[in-house]
This record gives structure tokens, sequence and C-alpha cells, in this order.
């Protein structure tokens, strides 16, 4: 077959397969909870941070001023992550034709960026501050600062239940993928154990006159806040450099192709995350000889549906058709994307 050309884009693709190319412009249901859920984690957040701060100047306590540190940093997030599901629906343009939907792991990233430095620094620093200064125990100011915390730890849990509950209600795998609701309940998550550090290191600390332990609650803080910010980041940082579909979506397409009667061989096959609900496909495929034209077309709009059908998250879709032999086209820049015929 000759090498022949076609893109899931052609004028001549028939209405079924355009329409079925998701509304950026429009948040899904998942989005509304999605944005009440951060809404929810947003107010508490700031409540608490200023509690928080009142309490940690009022005690002068390094583990509830860590604390504070870290309800900060939540704060900030929250706003990012709001963000993040505004400006990743907005529809594709031709200075984005793939849409924006990497946004929202771009405001990911620097919500990663801000609990590591806001959070995880500042508790570092203020936990090596009580190690190498000491502190003043004030029973009233650590009474005060212990109920601010056991307040907080009463709103972080309810911020974290409403994120679990989206959860459960959209399905873990579902859930998990989106980074917007995957980082609240990281952050809430972290918020609870944080507070239970900050806590438990307080109480010792009053008990025994020690610093050492609430410093050590605030070491942990700091660590247990760096981990979260690196494990959030590095997912990030996955999608925004171009991270394949599951290897079980690409095995379904592959397999789709290879069934395909017109098609020979299936030289190489590269899909790519977009968004958190949308992937390109790109395929190199060498069709069986004798087919005209007309029918390569036929062929190809058939088979981008019937891709389309099969993993619906795939939106945009390029064939590329050759009579390349297959170790040729594997071994040339077409299959490590640098070229195509998209």
């Amino acid at each position: 077959m000759s090498g022949t050309t076609t893109d899931a884009q052609h004028d001549r693709t028939p209405d079924r397969i355009q329409d079925r190319t998701p509304d950026r412009g429009q948040a899904p249901e998942a989005d509304r909870r999605t944005r009440l859920t951060v809404l929810v984690a947003l107010a508490a957040n700031l409540v608490i941070a200023v509690a928080k701060t009142v309490g940690g100047l009022v005690a002068g306590s390094p583990a509830l001023l860590s604390e504070a540190a870290h309800s900060v940093a939540d704060s900030m997030n929250e706003v990012f992550l709001l963000a993040a599901l505004r400006r990743s629906r907005r529809p594709a343009d031709r200075r984005h034709p793939f849409g924006y939907g990497k946004e929202r792991f771009f405001w990911s990233l620097l919500a990663a960026v801000g609990i590591f430095v806001m959070g995880g620094c500042f508790s570092f620093f203020q936990g090596f501050e009580a190690l190498t200064r000491g502190t003043e125990e004030n029973f009233g100011g650590y009474v005060a600062g212990m109920v601010v915390l056991g307040v907080a730890l009463l709103a972080e849990g309810v911020s974290l239940l409403r994120a679990l509950h989206q959860l459960h209600g959209q399905g873990a795998a579902d859930g998990l993928r989106d980074p917007a609701l995957r980082t609240v309940i990281a952050e809430d998550g972290t918020a609870v154990l944080g507070v239970t550090l900050a806590l438990a290191g307080m109480a010792v600390h009053l008990v025994t006159g020690q610093v050492v332990w609430e410093a050590s609650a605030s070491l942990a803080i700091g660590a247990l806040l760096v981990y979260v910010a690196y494990r959030l980041g590095r997912d990030a940082r996955d999608h925004l450099i171009g991270e394949a579909a599951d290897p079980e979506a690409s095995g379904r397409i592959r397999a789709l192709l290879q069934a395909q009667p017109e098609i020979d061989s299936v030289e190489a096959l590269l899909t790519m995350k977009t968004g958190i609900d949308s992937t390109l496909v790109a395929a190199r495929i060498d069709l069986v000889p004798g087919l005209d034209s007309e029918r390569v077309e036929e062929v190809a709009v058939r088979i981008k549906g019937s891709i389309a059908r099969t993993v619906p998250e795939a939106d945009q879709i390029f064939l590329d058709v050759t009579d390349r032999p297959a170790r040729e086209t594997q071994e040339s820049p077409a299959a490590t994307g640098e070229r195509g015929g998209a």
C-alpha cells in the first residue's frame, strides 16, 4: 500500500465522530463536585490558619506555628486548584489545538511547590530553631494552643471526609485521576496526621518540660510535607512531560487495530494523555494491498470510530498509513514521534 496519510480531524469525518469530542468549556458534574470539595477545604484551612497562627504566637509553640504554615500553604494551594478547575476546561484554540487539559497538572505542580516551600521548609526551620534556642513553656498558652489544634483536627477531618465521600461516589480509579481531588485528599490526610503529631509533641513537651519532643514533632511534620510534595510533584511532572495512556487502554487500541481485516500490521502506536479525560492516539499502520484511496478513507473513518467507542477518552485520533516493513518503521523517527502522518 503506498504511503497515504489520514487523520481524525479530516473534513470528511462524519459528525458521529466529531461530536464525541468533549466540550472543554463546560465543566462536568465531577468538576462541580470537586470545586465544592476544594471550597470546603479552603474555608476550613483559612479559619484554621488564623487560629493556629494566633495560638502559636501566644503559646510560643514551634509545632503549632509549623501547623499554621501548613494551613497557609494548603489555603494557597486550594486557590491554585480552583484556578486549575476553571482554566483546564477552556476549549481548544489555534494556539492550543489539543486544549488546556494539562493546566490541571501545572497548577497541581505549583501546589506541590507551595507545600514544600511554605509547609515543609518552614516546619524544618521551626524544629531546628526550637532545638538550638529552646522555648519557654506557658501553661495557659499551651492549653489554648492544644484546644486550637483539637478544633483544627475536627475541621480537617470533616474536609477529609467530604473529599473521601466524593472519591467513593466517583470510584477510586476515576477520582484519583483528577489531580485537584487527589491533592485535596493528600492535603487533608496530611493535615490530620500533622495536627496529631503537633498535639502529641506539645502534650509531651508540657508534661516533661523537654522541648526536644515538640521540636521533633515539628521536624516530623516537615518531613511529612516534603514527602507529600514530592509525590504530588512527581505525578504532575509525569503528565506535563507527556505520559502515555494506561497500558490497558493502549492494549485495547492495539488489539482493535490488529483485529481489522484491512490492516496488515501495526507498525507503531503512540498515546499521550492531554487531560484527565482526554488522550491523543497516533498509529502507523500497514494496510493490505489492493485498496484504492476511497476505500482507504472509508476504512480510516470506521477504525477511528471503533477506537473512539472502545476508549472514550481518545478524543484526538491520527492514523498514518504506510507500506514500509515493521522493523524499518519502528527504528525510524516516526516511531518516536519526531515525525508522523498526523
